[in-house]
């Protein structure tokens, strides 16, 4: 499943040609991580002007893919442990983040416990009214198969549940959000440092995902943000991780609200 999904998702990714004076650095991976990226790769193009970086999604799968076969110099994976697919090649953890569940700003309900969250996911809840909601259906929106969210999703929340087969599949953060911001009924999950107005991060068991919580570890549905080279990465590559690692580089990734891995 893994190799099938992945040679259909990588295919889709395409980097632009720069031109013959310029350096191209080319980043595929973590729908999640992938706006964070782009705004490294343009903090440090700033500086480096001879250096073009290439930011595109696809999910962890493709993140992991895509370095092993050399499409992209990096890949970006965000999972708690890294697949057998990832070995041989060179990780490094850049950032922490945070998973939420969300729901839409309008609806009533304000936490769930971990229970709840299985019951609604596996489908056995498939009615806001179960959970002390309004009398409506429940719209289920998930993650496809290879996103490192999803994996995350199930490894630090659903545990051995296994996802409903009702639940609509979105192929990026972005649209999971856009999905639960656009239905009063919906309920997903995203990134934190991806939040907006229109939509509502859930308490779980009771604790808040607020910035502070998760830094203080009260919240800790969090999973590593791993970048993924094939061998030691060199020059300009090695320059730009570097930069994601310096205090400049860790203050964009706590500015949009990830977690720093370097004090």
């Amino acid at each position: 499943m893994f190799k099938l999904v992945v040679g259909m998702l990588l295919s889709t990714i395409i980097f632009g040609c720069a031109k013959s004076n310029v350096e191209t650095i080319n980043i595929a991976g973590s729908t999640a991580f992938q706006p964070f990226a782009e705004k490294l790769a343009e903090e440090f193009m700033v500086s480096h002007p001879e250096i073009r970086i290439n930011v595109q999604g696809g999910g962890s799968a493709v993140g992991i893919q895509a370095a092993q076969t050399g499409v992209a110099q990096i890949g970006m994976a965000d999972v708690v442990t890294l697949p057998k697919e990832a070995e041989g090649l060179k990780s490094i953890v850049v950032a922490k983040d945070a998973i939420v569940v969300i729901v839409h700003s309008t609806n009533k309900i304000d936490g769930l416990s971990l229970q709840q969250i299985q019951g609604i996911f596996s489908g056995k809840l498939n009615n806001w009214g179960q959970v002390g909601g309004e009398n409506k259906k429940i719209t289920l929106v998930s993650r496809e198969e290879g996103s490192g969210t999803r994996d995350s999703f199930r490894d630090l929340l659903l545990k051995d549940t296994h996802l409903a087969p009702n639940a609509l599949i979105q192929n990026s953060t972005g649209a999971v959000r856009l999905m639960v911001e656009t239905d009063s009924t919906a309920i997903g999950y995203i990134t934190h440092g991806v939040l907006s107005p229109e939509v509502k991060a859930l308490k779980i068991d009771g604790v808040n995902p607020s910035p502070r919580n998760i830094r203080k570890g009260k919240y800790n549905v969090v999973r590593p943000i791993f970048l993924l080279t094939k061998g030691e990465p060199k020059e300009s590559v090695k320059e730009f991780i570097n930069f994601i690692l310096s205090p400049q580089g860790q203050k964009i990734i706590a500015d949009n609200g990830l977690l720093t891995v370097v004090k």
